[in-house]
């Protein structure tokens, strides 16, 4: 094995286009996962193990939201294991790509981690608000379902897309060349990154505070899936009118 310094200069060089991609998860989560990838190398885990190891901690946090009362000590915990299992969600396919020991088995296994903590997370908030936050109605028991269904639809909708989309496109051409990355939409993008998400677990102490950051994020959340649909609605019609 190479030293870590060598580890992560060849993880730099198997890096995902920063294409679509939010400032937080490129220059956040993605050099976070790199360093856990190169330890992860160094110490024989198998992009499928780091996989697990990310669960364990998402899966910990999102238990703790539903079943321990919140507490400024809590929304700490909750987000550094939210965060960290983020990180290692980066580093298992980092890792994959730098030994070539990913398949379609583990990108299998990604997505349905990636599915289940989308479900349960906002079924943990459910949990919460009805044993410890005292909503002041019942109508804030709606927030996390409704919260549930855009975030659900945006993953289906968008692994659709990629997959039709690939099976529709023609081979290119000729290559024209990388298009260039726009900082604009990057920035844009930061409301409906995971990690941007996670943050609004720091305020879990505070239940006021918690209900309204966790309120605006799923309003921008589902304004980001009314757009998002239209989108690769038209990304996808394009592709059937260009046959």
């Amino acid at each position: 094995m190479g030293s870590k310094s060598t580890v992560l200069r060849e993880l730099r060089g198997a890096q995902k286009t920063a294409k679509g991609v939010s400032l937080y998860s490129r220059y956040v989560n993605r050099p976070a996962g790199r360093v856990l990838a190169a330890g992860a190398y160094r110490m024989g885990l198998t992009p499928n193990q780091v996989t697990f190891i990310s669960a364990a901690f998402t899966f910990a946090a999102i238990a703790s939201v539903a079943l321990v009362r919140p507490s400024a000590g809590l929304a700490v915990a909750v987000y550094a294991g939210l965060a960290i299992g983020f990180a290692l969600d980066s580093a298992d396919g980092q890792l994959a790509r730098l030994t070539g020991g990913g398949g379609p088995d583990g990108e299998w296994l990604d997505h349905v981690v990636d599915c289940a903590k989308m479900i349960l997370v906002h079924t943990a908030v459910l949990i919460s608000f009805q044993r410890f936050a005292g909503v002041p109605g019942e109508a804030w028991l709606l927030l996390p379902l409704g919260f549930l269904f855009t975030a659900v639809l945006t993953f289906c909708a968008g692994l659709l897309r990629e997959q039709l989309g690939k099976a529709a496109a023609r081979p290119a051409a000729a290559p024209g060349g990388a298009a260039p990355v726009s900082r604009l939409r990057a920035v844009a993008l930061l409301p409906a990154d995971y990690g941007v998400f996670c943050l609004v677990f720091l305020l879990l102490g505070d239940r006021t505070a918690f209900r309204i950051g966790y309120a605006v994020l799923a309003a921008v959340h589902a304004l980001f899936l009314v757009v998002f649909l239209a989108k690769w609605f038209t990304e996808l019609r394009a592709l059937r009118t260009a046959d």
